[in-house]
This record gives structure tokens, C-alpha cells and sequence, in this order.
């Protein structure tokens, strides 16, 4: 394949992307939650109790994310934090009676937006498709690939820091 369609796919792929969270965020939008928040809403159906930490570690997003989030699902009334009862400093999270009901919510705006992005393939092409991004899924985080970032990361950590001049 050549540069130009390499380049070409990948563009198709990211501006799919991008169209599949803007349509499944304004189905959310409808029911009061923002980009995002349907997973952390998610994740507490599956497991209430997470620490802010362990929210962000399974959704693969930075700490501060997931706090200004949660923040902002307490004020909506879907979560609730509590102190831990092994560990004063540390919070966990948990979904309130009104998050639980907003679940199904969410489910159904997936569903509908999943629905809606599968409309005209068949089960063998929507077979077809989960292997070819499998494949691209596996290329993008393979461990050689992350290797030599880390690599050159700290490469450029090692790299001395230019001496500081007394000016006299």
C-alpha cells in the first residue's frame, strides 16, 4: 500500500472515530451526562467502590481527569464519594440509586449509537472489521513500539543539562 493510502485510511479511521464519540455524546447529553462520564459509570456498575486512582488506571486516563469527572457526577447526584474505612485519606466512589437507574440510560445510548454505526453490515462483515482493528489495535501498542519510546524517553532524561554561568 502506498504512503498516500496508508495516510488515507488512517485519516478514515480517526475521522470515524471521532464521528462514533460526537454522536454517542450528544445521545449522552440527552440524559445529563457528559463526554466521558458514561465510562466511569460503567466501570462503578461493573465494580462500585473504585478509588479515584483505580477509575483512572482502568480507563487509562491521568488522576486529575477522573477527579474533576467525579466531581462533577457527585453535583449531577449519580455518584457519591466515601472515606475508606481502612485508609481515612483515600475516597472511593460510589454510584447513588439515581446512578444506578442512569445505567440502563447509557446502555441504551450505546446500544442505539452502536446500532446505528453497524447499520447495513452484515454479521460476517461486522466479524471482518472487529479483526481488521484488532490487528490495527495490536500494531499501535506493541510492546517494541512502546519500547523504544520509553527507549528514547529516557534517552533525552540522560542527556546532560546545559551548565548554568555566573554572570559577574
Amino acid at each position: 500500500m502506498s504512503k498516500a493510502n496508508r495516510s488515507a485510511v488512517m485519516a478514515k479511521l480517526q475521522a470515524t472515530a471521532r464521528l462514533s464519540r460526537t454522536a454517542l455524546a450528544a445521545r449522552l447529553l440527552a440524559h445529563g451526562f457528559y463526554a466521558g462520564q458514561d465510562q466511569i459509570m460503567i466501570a462503578l456498575d461493573r465494580e462500585d467502590g473504585l478509588t479515584p486512582g483505580q477509575l483512572a488506571a482502568r480507563l487509562g486516563v491521568r488522576p486529575p481527569t477522573i477527579t474533576k469527572a467525579i466531581n462533577r457526577l457527585q453535583s449531577q447526584g449519580f455518584v457519591e464519594k466515601r472515606a475508606s474505612a481502612t485508609d481515612a485519606r483515600q475516597a472511593h466512589i460510589f454510584l447513588t440509586e439515581e446512578g444506578r437507574n442512569a445505567i440502563r440510560e447509557i446502555e441504551k445510548a450505546v446500544r442505539k449509537n452502536e446500532k446505528r454505526a453497524l447499520k447495513g453490515l452484515d454479521k460476517k462483515e461486522q466479524k471482518t472489521l472487529m479483526k481488521l482493528l484488532s490487528r490495527i489495535e495490536d500494531n499501535l501498542s506493541s510492546t517494541k513500539q512502546l519500547d523504544r519510546a520509553v527507549q528514547a524517553a529516557e534517552e533525552r532524561d540522560d542527556e546532560p543539562e546545559p551548565e548554568e554561568t555566573e554572570d559577574a
